[in-house]
């Protein structure tokens, strides 16, 4: 499968999910005053996910003083984002659920293969997008494992300083062969 992940400054890929307990969301919707954040997660069966998440929740008023609307999706199925919300402790954090493999693979998302029995068949490792309003990618985060993402302190300062001084994208530029 020949794959392309998208640039920072590219038009963000098409993202529409159901949100646990809301509407759905449409990214090209999205009217954030500065940014919309997308955190990208494995699912239930991740601790590391949960911590994240957990913590994530507890930061989504500094992300709102910001104008950074926040989101969560993996590609659980309803049940399971449902056994999420009973397991864990993400307050008023959007949960999303059902991203599709091409929508996760259109961001550059890793996919892995169940490997344990607690596992869906298939999921999206972990990652994070920031969105302009106009739907252009800012910056987009991905790895192929659960474990060292970034902090979120560094990343509510980091998009308070690119807020506060207009910072333009970096890592724009494509390889060339």
């Amino acid at each position: 499968m020949n794959h392309t992940t998208p640039l920072p400054g590219d038009r963000a890929p098409t993202l529409r999910f159901q949100v646990l307990g809301g509407a759905a969301f449409d990214l090209s919707d999205a009217k954030p005053e500065a940014f919309t954040a997308i955190f990208f997660y494995r699912g239930v069966h991740c601790p590391i996910c949960k911590s994240q998440l957990e913590e994530l929740s507890g930061k989504l008023e500094a992300f709102r003083v910001l104008g950074v609307e926040v989101y969560a999706i993996s590609m659980g199925s309803p049940e399971r984002a449902e056994r999420q919300a009973n397991e864990w402790n993400v307050g008023a954090l959007p949960i999303g659920y059902g991203l599709s493999e091409e929508s996760a693979r259109d961001w550059g998302l890793f996919i892995s293969a169940k490997a344990k029995d607690t596992e869906p068949d298939r999921f999206a490792e972990p990652g994070f997008a920031v969105v302009y309003p106009d739907g252009r990618i800012y910056a987009l985060h991905l790895q192929n494992v659960p474990f060292a993402r970034p902090c979120l302190d560094d990343l509510l300062e980091g998009l308070k300083f690119v807020i506060a001084n207009d910072y333009p994208v970096r890592g724009s530029v494509p390889a060339t062969d």
